[in-house]
């Protein structure tokens, strides 16, 4: 199990990246979290088997279709068991 915490900057707000993150980690079959931040950046949590949490940092490199991402920072952090995908 990992936990990631990814904030992604760029053209990220707007452009349907939350959404986006849902359905791709819901496939992947990752748990955890994704929100806009006040500084226009998203930031999203997740958490899964190893590989899954590594698809999804480098899904967040490239964002949806709209998107650009300029940026993305990823840090490892210790599971904590979260359920489901949510959009805060």
């Amino acid at each position: 199990m990992l936990r990631a915490r990814v904030v992604a900057t760029g053209l990220v707000q707007g452009v349907f990246f939350r959404d986006a993150c849902r359905t791709e980690a819901t496939r992947t079959g990752v748990t955890g979290w994704v929100r806009n931040r006040p500084d226009g950046a998203v930031e999203a949590v997740f958490e899964g088997s190893s590989d899954a949490v590594r698809h999804m940092v480098d899904w967040c490199r490239r964002g949806p279709r709209h998107a650009r991402v300029d940026a993305v920072t990823a840090s490892d952090e210790e599971p904590t068991g979260l359920r489901g995908f949510d959009v805060l």
